[in-house]
């Protein structure tokens, strides 16, 4: 069978690879980054209308400060995202599932958000919105990540940077199949590999459909 290797960080990973069981993959987590956080500062929640929220690790990672902006809505990408921030006692506004970009464009123009986000986070294009970033996490690369690579290897890659590093670390790309999360993303891990695919949105859950495809060897639908 086919190995899916998940390369996003823990705890993303781990849950990643329960899905693609669920869809009889045979997969494993080889995280290449581990999320840390990152000393901030809460500004004033007066000065926002409401929170951006792009990733899980922005609410995991923001400690005890982020109780001072709960008055804020929250406006998040993905169903993990709102879920983490309906833990830590968020009102959710909105939920996009098809990246921040479709997400801002859904939402009422002239907000200002603050974007807790991660270090070299990509950032909203041409937002009709104010968005205010704020680094809350960082993305520490592994060293010696557990890559257990074979011929026909299919690696699931959510974003540009891990592409990048997946690239530096795989000296052979022949063998290799990449499902990419996005065309930014497939454009950082490069060429060289047996094969490249993009997911048709830009989730996890059309991610795992494409890997699915490539793994049993038919044409994604």
């Amino acid at each position: 069978m086919t190995r899916l290797l998940v390369l996003r960080p823990e705890p993303g990973a781990s849950a990643t690879v329960a899905k693609a069981r669920q869809l009889g993959l045979d997969a494993m987590a080889a995280p290449l980054f581990e999320i840390e956080p990152v000393a901030w500062e809460t500004p004033d929640p007066a000065s926002f209308d409401g929170l951006l929220l792009t990733s899980a690790n922005a609410v995991r990672c923001a400690g005890e400060q982020i109780d001072k902006l709960r008055g804020l809505k929250a406006y998040s990408v993905g169903e993990a995202t709102a879920e983490a921030a309906r833990d830590a006692g968020f009102d959710i506004a909105s939920t996009g599932d098809s990246g921040v970009d479709r997400l801002l464009g859904s939402i009422e123009a002239d907000l200002k958000l603050l974007h807790l986000c991660g270090e070299g986070r990509h950032q909203p294009t041409e937002p009709r919105q104010s968005i205010t970033p704020l680094v809350v996490y960082r993305s520490r690369a592994i060293e010696s990540p557990n890559l257990a690579i074979d011929d026909g290897t299919v690696a699931l890659i959510h974003s540009p940077r891990a592409g990048q590093r997946f690239a530096e670390l795989v000296p052979d790309r022949g063998p290799v199949t990449i499902a990419a999360i996005s065309p930014a993303t497939a454009e950082a891990a490069g060429s060289g590999w047996k094969n490249v695919a993009v997911a048709d949105q830009p989730c996890d859950e059309a991610l795992l459909a494409l890997a699915a495809s490539l793994c049993n060897n038919s044409p994604p639908k």
